[in-house]
């Protein structure tokens, strides 16, 4: 008996095996294009089919339909968020290959050793710099702007960098820091301004510890265009009354700013802020295509690229992803509490 059923289980591989290649191996560009198709199609037949059984049967209890029409979406989060959260968590407690247990030394090693202490407080400093400066350029811009003659065309130059990607942003700004020798022809934008001044041209993306700052300038001038918008919109929606009742008492320029203008806009402020403190948290881009993360400018998430991908130390890759994953906790839940309180106040 048990010698038939291992002759079936070799048929069985024998058969599915070139069904399972094509599935899991795709070879090129058309064939990932039609094994998503294949993946579309399938996702259509079954959703298809769930919502077809439902309609028709008219009697289905209410907990069925729930399923029905939520248990997919559940389904996927599950497999494309929960199970690779869980698996990266499982995987930071193991050595480079998993092969072994190491508990909490992948940790260990992030928080002790210098060069990653320096990637923490290349973040830390990213994330402090990068929203208060893209909030504070993108609220003193609507400000300045709101009501004038030229808004329109000013709101859409400042908002120009939004839709430019990341790694395209790089590439420009790389450009402008593009360093020459004092003698020679200048090609970068900001070095031939130097050399006009008569000051020598400057390694802006090789000297650190200030590359940093010269990087993160770059989101700042990605991002001010985002705080700029919902900065703008949320000071069109100040009541006119408040307002008006603010200038018979005599508020006028600063003190108008300080004290209706701040205070009236203050959810939006915490939505732009937050919000820009997560995409620092992540930033990746910009530093992989201007110093790939060399001269003392790695982050946390270029670090977990580096290590997982390009030094195969899978633990340790796996250690920085979780770390990477508590910092953003703490902004997503006063985010949100944030808005729960400014739901309930209106």
């Amino acid at each position: 008996m048990g010698e038939i059923w291992n002759n079936a289980g070799l048929w069985i591989e024998y058969i599915t095996r070139p069904v399972r290649e094509w599935l899991l191996d795709p070879s090129g560009p058309g064939h990932k294009i039609a094994l998503m198709v294949v993946a579309i199609a399938l996702f259509g037949v079954v959703m298809g089919g769930i919502l077809l059984l439902v309609d028709r049967s008219r009697r289905a209890p209410g907990w069925l339909v729930t399923v029905a029409f939520v248990g997919p979406a559940l389904a996927a989060l599950a497999f494309g968020l929960v199970y690779p959260a869980l698996r990266t968590t499982y995987s930071s407690f193991f050595n480079r290959n998993g092969s072994e247990y190491v508990g909490f030394d992948n940790y260990a090693q992030a928080f002790t050793q210098a060069e990653f202490q320096l990637v923490l407080r290349n973040t830390a400093l990213w994330v402090l710099l990068v929203p208060l400066l893209a909030t504070f350029i993108g609220l003193v811009y609507a400000v300045v702007v709101d009501r004038t003659r030229f808004e329109k065309l000013a709101k859409t130059l400042m908002f120009l960098p939004m839709s430019i990607s990341m790694v395209g942003a790089g590439i420009i700004w790389r450009f402008m820091y593009e360093y020459r020798q004092t003698e020679a022809e200048q090609t970068g934008l900001l070095n031939q301004v130097l050399v006009s001044l008569g000051f020598d041209s400057k390694q802006f993306l090789l000297d650190a510890p200030e590359n940093n700052v010269f990087l993160l300038i770059v989101m700042v001038w990605i991002q001010a265009g985002f705080a700029m918008t919902i900065l703008a919109a949320a000071i069109r929606a100040i009541p006119d009354d408040i307002v008006e009742a603010a200038r018979l008492d005599g508020l006028t320029g600063l003190k108008m700013f300080r004290y209706i203008t701040i205070p009236s806009i203050r959810p939006a402020l915490v939505v732009v802020l937050t919000t820009i403190a997560m995409a620092t948290l992540k930033v990746f881009d910009i530093v992989r295509t201007m110093t790939n993360g060399n001269f003392g400018t790695s982050v946390v998430a270029n670090e977990f690229y580096e290590q997982s991908f390009r030094q195969f130390n899978q633990g340790l890759g796996a250690a920085l992803a979780v770390i990477l994953f508590i910092l953003v906790i703490p902004i997503v839940i006063y985010n949100v509490r944030q808005m729960r309180l400014s739901e309930e106040i209106r």
